[in-house]
């Protein structure tokens, strides 16, 4: 949910370089109906419902909709701003890998959100995760909204959706022709 934070911060970002909400209609994402597959599938899984109906079968439609969804950002990633995103996504799709389709999260940053949820989760505590700086280190503060533990991939990918939002809403920039000699 980290992502949801990153949107508004786009927005405002792209008032104040300049920009303007309408431009947004403009960015073309190529495989948006595949980026959007998959955070379907992974909001479905980490549903309470959900989530306990796949059961055993959660970390590898985890690991499959992480793959889903960095191949699809992976084909955008010469739009401005989603090479941060392609980084953030590769470092978590590498950690949950990594930990066989499980992102570890660090005890404290857990209990200070008030642990686990029920049903699959993509978080669990590990005692020596598989490229620990890459999981979840972090935890929102508690005051927030959707209030969840998250990583250095998840900053970079919410970097990079604001910085998409905002560069999208400022528009192209205009070619700049050389001036002539008399």
């Amino acid at each position: 949910m980290f992502i949801l934070y990153a949107i508004p911060i786009g927005i405002v970002a792209g008032y104040i370089i300049g920009g303007r909400l309408d431009r947004l209609s403009q960015l073309r994402l190529r495989w948006a109906p595949l980026m959007l597959l998959g955070l379907a599938l992974q909001i479905g899984i980490f549903s309470e419902a959900i989530g306990r109906a796949v059961g055993d079968a959660g970390p590898a439609i985890y690991i499959a909709s992480a793959v889903i969804v960095f191949v699809a950002v992976l084909r955008n990633v010469r739009v401005p701003g989603v090479a941060v995103i392609a980084i953030g996504a590769g470092c978590n799709l590498a950690a949950i890998v990594a930990n066989g389709g499980w992102m570890p999260a660090d005890p404290a940053a857990l209990a200070a959100i008030g642990g686990i949820g029920a049903g699959y989760t993509n978080s669990i505590t590990a005692t020596d995760p598989a490229l620990w700086p890459l999981t979840d280190l972090f935890a929102l503060p508690t005051f927030l909204p959707l209030t969840n533990v998250f990583s250095v991939g998840d900053v970079l990918i919410g970097i990079g959706v604001a910085a998409t939002i905002a560069l999208a809403m400022r528009g192209p920039t205009p070619a700049v022709r050389p001036e002539r000699s008399s």
